[in-house]
């Protein structure tokens, strides 16, 4: 079963969230407060602004819309938990599996990095995301916590120059890639430099394993070099083009090492066999 509304809120309905619901949707009341829980239901107000409702009692208003988006196969699934390696208080470091997305979707995000970072941390955290790394990408992320380390952590990785900080990406890619060893394609209009090795092709399905050593930090630099030279990463609907894997994006980031900005020492975090 499948549900994709929009409900306008009228006078004389009800304006409490969970209330509205059961007047207008053909779900029961615990199988909507848990379609809340897990981020698909949503509200647009009056100004436009657009974002998820969570608590059952929510007020809402004459004129806002109510989204409704449930799907019985999505909410079946089980929640995937990324691994904590390491909490320095300031920042930590995380094991992001596959299948998990940054920010879910319409459909929920109960199955989305950001998400478990919300429902991890007690009391929550802020959370500062560091362009250097891809967080659409599965492996070793890392993400800030107070406005110092991001600021410290944007100091070593930075966007014109890495300064200390070191990303190594695995990247499954279409086509047989060459025997190149640096990636200089522009990336929005801006230099951007990789290095670049190819570990292996199969000519079934026609794919390559290549890892990347990107030496500056533009966003999705990775990305958006591989697709310039003719060999997009498998799954990447942004950048590839017909691109679709049923196992998503295929991009890893396997080993990270940078200067804790609260120790001082080198931290090296590597998912290297």
């Amino acid at each position: 079963m499948e549900i994709d509304a929009v409900l306008e809120v009228e006078a004389g309905d009800p304006q409490i969230a969970i209330d509205f619901l059961v007047a207008n949707v053909n779900l029961s009341k615990s199988r909507l407060k848990d379609l809340m829980n897990k981020g698909g239901v949503w509200r647009v107000t009056n100004d436009g602004d657009r974002s998820r409702i969570r608590r059952a009692m929510t007020d809402i208003f004459v004129g806002e819309q109510i989204e409704i988006f449930y799907d019985d196969a999505m909410m079946s699934l089980k929640p995937i938990a990324p691994e904590l390696i390491d909490d320095q208080g300031q920042y930590s470091i995380w094991h992001k599996p596959a299948g998990m997305s940054l920010d879910g979707s319409d459909w929920g995000d109960f199955n989305s990095f950001t998400r478990s970072l919300e429902l991890f941390f007690n009391p929550k955290r802020d959370v500062y995301w560091l362009s250097a790394f891809d967080y659409e990408a599965t492996g070793v992320m890392v993400v800030a916590h107070t406005r110092k380390a991001a600021a410290d952590l944007t100091v070593v990785f930075n966007p014109d120059g890495f300064e200390g900080g070191h990303l190594h990406y695995r990247c499954d890619v279409v086509g047989d890639f060459p025997d190149i060893t640096e990636l200089t394609q522009t990336v929005n209009n801006e230099t951007a430099y990789s290095k670049v090795e190819k570990v292996r092709f199969d000519a079934r399905p026609n794919r390559s394993i290549v890892d990347v050593w990107p030496t500056t930090g533009r966003k999705h630099q990775v990305r958006q070099q591989l697709a310039a030279a003719g060999y997009p990463v498998v799954g990447d609907e942004l950048f590839g083009s017909v691109n679709e894997d049923i196992e998503g994006l295929r991009i890893r980031v396997m080993e990270a090492s940078f200067e804790c900005p609260v120790s001082g020492k080198i931290q090296r975090v590597s998912l290297v066999k």
